[in-house]
């Protein structure tokens, strides 16, 4: 799959293309449905798919500081992509500038003379262009004058996650904020998943007997809320079961909000330094502080023989 980072990546002799356009922040079930739907229509076409995506969130320059928390980076978004068969990805510096630019002219700057649309697909809200003045009415009207097609698929799919709410990017980001990972990953159909370097921290859990993997996430990154949670520790191509806390570590008075996972019945990990990410799986428990650090002991082992547990029965499920 070939990656743009602007248009002046686009090859000058980029033909004609299936495209669509949007954020699609966890590429979720919602946004596969339209993702799966370009790649169906440029593979019936015979032209290449491409998803036009954008870098940072438009909220942050639009409103700066209400970047909203991201539940996959670029690269995870274009791994995910490229496993549903898209042909190109590209990313749009979102600038100041750039949001200034009227519907009209973002149609004939990126769909018309660059990506030669043939066939776009949207969402039936999907809104774009100078204060998202542009709407699928328009882009369909453009059409006519610019040849190209414009197909709306419903995106909406619900389920049990968020008591029924349709899913979206933000159903899923509440959802892992309130640590509710087993419903995100139903709106996102895989574990929800957090990625970073591991680094060096107070090491306590080494000298308590359970060395855990610091991992320091990517900025914005979407992150549970603090508690033990059954997931895995993805290295080098490698999952290996784990179990993750979130949360400051209140047994020892600590400020610092940590992502960090012990991976089970390993020894002898020397991770510092890796780029790793963690999925999360089942929620186990609430963050606590105990009474001594004996009974802390306790709970770790039990923490970690119920991880064990939640894994086992997931992955023979």
């Amino acid at each position: 799959m070939q990656r743009w980072r602007g248009l002046e990546d686009i090859p000058q002799d980029w033909g004609r293309s299936v495209v669509t356009i949007g954020s699609y922040d966890g590429v979720h079930r919602g946004h596969q449905l339209i993702i799966g739907r370009a790649v169906e229509r440029a593979r019936e076409l015979g032209v290449p798919s491409v998803v036009v995506t954008f870098d940072p969130h438009p909220s942050e320059v639009v409103r700066p500081g209400s970047h909203p928390p991201l539940l996959a980076p670029h690269h995870r978004r274009a791994e995910l992509m490229a496993e549903l068969g898209v042909d190109a990805v590209l990313i749009l510096p979102f600038t100041a500038e750039f949001s200034k630019l009227a519907p009209a002219d973002f149609i004939v700057k990126v769909l018309v003379d660059k990506l030669h649309a043939q066939l776009v697909i949207e969402g039936p809200n999907f809104r774009f262009g100078h204060r998202a003045a542009g709407n699928v009415q328009l882009l369909t009207e453009f059409g006519e004058t610019y040849d190209y097609r414009v197909e709306v698929i419903d995106l909406y799919v619900s389920g049990e996650a968020g008591g029924g709410e349709p899913f979206s990017s933000t159903l899923t980001r509440r959802l892992v904020a309130e640590g509710d990972v087993a419903g995100a990953a139903e709106i996102l159909g895989r574990p929800h998943r957090v990625e970073g370097i591991v680094v060096r921290g107070a090491q306590r859990g080494r000298e308590l007997g359970f060395p855990t993997a610091n991992v320091e996430t990517l900025p914005h990154t979407a992150i549970p809320a603090d508690g033990v949670y059954a997931g895995w520790l993805n290295v080098n191509g490698e999952a290996m079961p784990a179990a993750i806390s979130v949360g400051t570590n209140p047994q020892f008075d600590a400020t610092e909000r940590t992502v960090e996972a012990y991976a089970i019945d390993r020894v002898g990990l020397d991770l510092y330094g890796l780029h790793v990410s963690v999925d999360f799986l089942a929620y186990v428990r609430g963050m606590l502080k105990f009474d001594s650090v004996d009974e802390l002991l306790v709970a770790m082992a039990a923490d970690v023989k119920r991880c064990s547990e939640l894994i086992s029965t997931y992955e023979r499920g």
